[in-house]
């Protein structure tokens, strides 16, 4: 199987419509900044009791991702890296994934919290977190344990659509 296909069933619509500037993850993003995930009308009727939880996992397509590469310069360091050591939007599958407050559902409009999507993402699923089963204690977190302390100072800076 070389080859997988998916069925786009809504669109992002997000204050943040070029990469340059978007929050590099919804961690760091600052203040109240909200999106709206729209979902086809076929698919509405999938988002029946969402609104017990208090925030989603979305998983999108990064459809301006353009620059792939197998070893990356990530956002915040200076040294490449495998790509799959990263959350690089540069990546062989450029499937997006972000967890996000989801602050009320209106029909087949879901409005989020602090977004770090692109306007007219395709979104491709979304699933409840649960802080149960998603919530792990780390004990490494390799390159990146130098360097998350830059994580709000840091945007796109476009560096993956060139």
């Amino acid at each position: 199987m070389n080859e997988i296909s998916y069925k786009v069933i809504g669109c992002v619509h997000s204050p943040y419509k070029n990469p340059e500037g978007t929050p590099i993850q919804p961690a760091a993003s600052t203040g109240d900044v909200f999106a709206t995930v729209e979902f086809f009308p076929e698919y509405a009727e999938g988002l029946k009791d969402l609104e017990g939880f208090s925030h989603i996992y979305v998983l999108f397509h990064l459809h301006c991702s353009t620059n792939k590469s197998l070893q990356v310069t990530p956002f915040l360091d200076n040294e490449p890296h495998g790509v799959f050591a990263t959350r690089s939007p540069g990546r062989p599958n450029p499937i997006g994934l972000s967890v996000v407050e989801l602050i009320k559902i209106e029909g087949n409009l879901l409005t989020v919290k602090n977004p770090d999507m692109l306007d007219g993402s395709p979104v491709l699923d979304i699933k409840p977190y649960v802080s149960k089963f998603d919530v792990f204690e780390t004990t490494k977190n390799g390159w990146l344990e130098k360097n998350l302390h830059k994580m709000i100072q840091v945007k796109d800076d476009g560096r993956f659509n060139k």
